[in-house]
């Protein structure tokens, strides 16, 4: 249960951990302005005059200084030097983070109040772990700490060569839960998940060195992913073959001289004609409807209504509805039953060649548009496949058998569907299986597809993908689209770099709201339509879209790449120094990338390399 307790001030609880002889301690606690504030109210009662450590620390820092001077500005400086505490979260530039892990190492702190992002990633274990509280705030809010997530915490008790047994304290707090924490420090590790992501990048790189699909599933099949999956595939493929079993068994008891196949062909035969049975038009609306589903598909143009004025290409379909582009430019989306007539020809559905398929359209749509299905034609056509289904039905058994031995043969075969419709149900899981992670390949390849930088019919990558496929960011169909219709070329560092910011921030973070001029907000909001453009594609393919573009922290990287210094960059976002430090190194890496394509990208890339060096400087690096 969770106390509800207030949490234990800071200098009480170091105070007494000290007089157990249980420090240096790592402190966990949930938010980043709490390790700061305790940090703070902390030092303020271990102040020593004469203090050796202290001195050291002095010193430490001073030479530490040397190579970062950028830390000298930091607000915890003399805190930490004074008391031996601080404190570390992603919140801190990189170089603080890496003094304070220095610092720790070499035995000059006492503790250090921190977040989680310690346990995941750095390696400085402490005497004691003081773990305060069940829980641990993330970007979509508060969540329960996890088995794996607390013992990598714990894990930081006890310090190699110095202590033998580590401690681990629960300490109280409003958000404590003992019972919880005692259950997860006894809990297995949680499992491991793959992390293994079809992206565009990726896509493209192993199509281009392998030539075709067939050969990219295979080793996506041969990732952690597809072994996740394997259990439960070979639990599906007993079941199959025990089933397969029990049907030759019944067929050689029966004296049923058939293959086991058999069996299978009557369930789907006998499922087949069922479904078309169900299926079967009976007035000629539900065959039009029916017809509709057929033949509408992506690339071909269809009119809505019965005037056929208003053409649309489609570019997506669900099972009654229908997304589009109009002869405007604009997207239209709209349900199945508002076509009134689809035209033949398949068209590209890439944005430049719409207008040449509306022409065509126009100048002959009359010989081009399919003609409607009648209902009486619908119906024979039914009538033809079941009668066609009962055949294959009836050719299932020898012809030369009796007609008794035929009717007590079939008695058998239809006795044992369920065993055939269980192995039916087997295969189609084991094929959902194997598709779930070729399936987001698939979906990337359409995408990329629509924008021309694959062939999907052909299985080849473009010209165009392959420079894509060199660029190692993020968001890199966003970056290529930008470059594809040359919205970087002739671009100054300040322009550049608000350009790349806006993609490579968290779509979240606020970065303040310092001011844009008007040519970098015109910039930002032609590639808003390109951002756009790409998630709605996105999402018709099943793809999560891009996130939006990040305005503010644009105009932090056009400040800074303008020449702003660190602490009036930090002042006038009122982002934390570590926030700052890595939009502005992520946008400063794909510059680099960018200035990478010289042969493909030119202007862009010369662009590109004179930003990254201006927002690569200190501290940024």
């Amino acid at each position: 249960m969770k106390l509800r307790m207030p949490e234990m001030p800071p200098a009480t609880l170091l105070a007494a951990l000290g007089s157990y002889n249980l420090l240096p301690a790592i402190v966990f606690l949930p938010t980043r302005r709490r390790c700061d504030e305790a940090a703070s109210e902390a030092a303020l009662s271990r102040r020593a005059a004469s203090d050796e450590r202290r001195e050291a620390r002095r010193d430490f820092m001073r030479t530490f200084v040397e190579q970062h001077p950028e830390i000298r500005a930091h607000r915890h400086w003399d805190t930490i030097i004074r008391s031996g505490v601080g404190s570390h979260h992603a919140g801190h530039m990189p170089a603080w983070k890496l003094v304070i892990e220095k610092m720790m190492s070499a035995g000059l702190l006492d503790a250090i109040f921190a977040t989680t992002t310690v346990a995941a990633g750095v390696d400085f274990p402490a005497r004691t772990v003081v773990v305060t509280c069940a829980d641990r705030r993330s970007a979509s809010g508060w969540q329960s700490l996890t088995a794996s997530e607390l013992q990598q915490m714990t894990g930081r008790a006890g310090r190699r060569g110095k202590d033998r047994v580590g401690f681990i304290v629960a300490a109280p707090g409003p958000h404590q839960n003992p019972q919880s924490i005692t259950e997860l420090l006894r809990a297995p590790p949680d499992d491991l998940e793959s992390r293994f992501r079809a992206t565009y990048t990726s896509l493209l790189n192993l199509l281009d060195a392998f030539g075709s699909f067939a050969q990219v599933r295979e080793i996506a099949e041969q990732s952690f992913a597809h072994r996740n999956l394997l259990p439960r595939i070979h639990e599906l493929q007993n079941v199959r073959d025990e089933n397969e079993q029990r049907i030759r068994e019944a067929l050689e008891h029966a004296d049923v001289n058939v293959p086991a196949s058999a069996v299978l062909g009557l369930e789907r035969l006998a499922g087949a004609r069922s479904r078309l049975l169900e299926l079967a038009p009976q007035t000629r609306w539900e065959a039009f409807v029916r017809w509709l589903r057929e033949v509408v598909q992506p690339g071909r143009v269809v009119a809505i209504g019965r005037s056929g004025r208003r053409l649309v290409l489609v570019t997506a379909r669900s099972h009654d509805g229908v997304t589009g582009m109009r002869e405007d430019g604009r997207l239209a989306s709209f349900p199945l039953e508002r076509i009134g007539r689809v035209f033949a020809p398949m068209f590209s559905t890439q944005s430049e060649k719409t207008d040449e398929a509306f022409d065509e359209i126009h100048e002959r749509g009359g010989q081009l548009a399919l003609p409607e299905p009648r209902l009486r034609d619908a119906q024979t056509s039914e009538a033809d496949s079941i009668k066609l289904i009962n055949d294959l039905i009836d050719s299932l058994l020898p012809s030369e058998v009796t007609e008794a031995a035929r009717a007590a043969n079939y008695e058998t075969l239809w006795s044992l569907q369920a065993e055939a419709a269980a192995i039916e149900r087997a295969e189609r899981q084991i094929e959902r299986l194997r598709a779930d992670v070729w399936e987001p390949f698939e979906r990337c390849a359409r995408v990329l597809d629509h924008f021309g930088y694959l062939d999907f019919a052909s299985e080849r990558v473009t010209d165009r993908g392959r420079w894509l496929a060199d660029l190692r960011v993020d968001r890199p169909l966003l970056i290529g689209e930008g470059l594809q219709r040359n919205l970087f070329t002739s671009l100054d560092a300040k322009r550049a770099a608000a350009l790349i910011a806006a993609v490579a921030a968290d779509e979240d973070r606020d970065y303040g709201e310092m001011e844009l001029d008007d040519e970098i907000v015109t910039l930002l909001a032609k590639f808003d339509e390109i951002t756009f453009e790409v998630s709605t594609e996105e999402w018709q393919q099943g793809i999560e879209p891009a996130p939006e573009i990040n305005f503010s922290a644009a105009a932090a990287a056009a400040h800074w790449a303008s020449g702003i210094d660190w602490p009036t960059l930090v002042r006038e976002t009122r982002a934390e120094e570590g926030d700052l430090v890595r939009l502005l190194s992520r946008a400063g890496e794909a510059l680099l990338q960018i200035a990478g394509l010289r042969e493909s990208h030119l202007e862009a890339a010369r662009s590109a390399a004179t930003a990254a060096e201006i927002v690569l400087r200190e501290p940024v690096r």
